[in-house]
């Protein structure tokens, strides 16, 4: 691949991506500021539920998006799923825009190599990662990469742009990339739903848990490998 069309593809995404959050904000930012209100939670809801199944199309390509374009943050989109379709709805919705993004950047990198990812990703990030020990034990790569992708926090991103490079099978790859992700994204979704219907204390306690959660997940990590991670 031409490193000019990879670029001008980046700068379509993320063309795609501004004009996506332009409408968003026309469309919302009124009813957001009234969100602390009842009627204003109401007005937004009725709001979200009238753009119908093409809300579903806007969230799914936010996510696509937000994975290709890894310094774009993926917490607001989960959110904002849970907020339109609920913490189980959001959750779904959110779980297939990572799944087609994983598929995408996988098979692409394992297509065109790593010209296909420094065109989105720093080089120099990339070769952090590789020269850390956190995926050289090839034996054990199913495990770790699972627990990378378990963790909230971590470049979750950037290591499904690595994964095409790893000696891991297709499938497997994308189930862990996919479905791993569970409890960052259904905080996410949960805090949404529950923004939408006011429950602040919910959400808070959401976040605390799920920061308790990544940190006994690191803790016993880091306890039984030779590589450390951070949270």
């Amino acid at each position: 691949m031409q490193s000019k069309k990879v670029k001008l593809f980046k700068i379509m995404m993320l063309a795609v991506f501004i004009l996506i959050m332009i409408f968003l904000t026309i469309k919302f930012l009124p009813l957001f500021k009234s969100i602390s209100t009842e009627q204003g939670r109401i007005d937004l809801q009725n709001e979200i539920e009238s753009i119908g199944s093409e809300g579903v199309i806007i969230i799914i390509g936010l996510m696509v998006v937000q994975i290709f374009l890894p310094i774009l943050p993926g917490e607001p989109v989960e959110i904002l799923a849970g907020m339109s379709y609920g913490a189980i709805g959001g959750l779904i919705i959110v779980f297939l825009g990572a799944f087609v993004s994983s598929f995408i950047i996988f098979f692409a990198v394992r297509k065109f190599g790593k010209n296909f990812i420094y065109a989105f990703v720093p080089k120099e990030k990339i070769e952090k990662i590789e020269k850390s020990k956190i995926l050289s034990n090839q034996k054990r790569l199913d495990m770790i990469l699972f627990v990378l992708f378990l963790i909230p926090g971590t470049p979750k991103d950037l290591f499904v742009y690595l994964g095409g490079l790893l000696p891991i099978k297709p499938m497997k790859f994308l189930l862990i990339s996919t479905f791993a992700r569970f409890p960052s994204i259904v905080s996410s979704t949960i805090a949404g739903s529950n923004l939408i219907a006011g429950n602040w204390i919910v959400v808070v306690i959401t976040y605390i848990i799920t920061f308790l959660i990544a940190a006994l997940i690191i803790y016993f990590f880091n306890k039984n490998e030779k590589v450390y991670i951070k949270l």
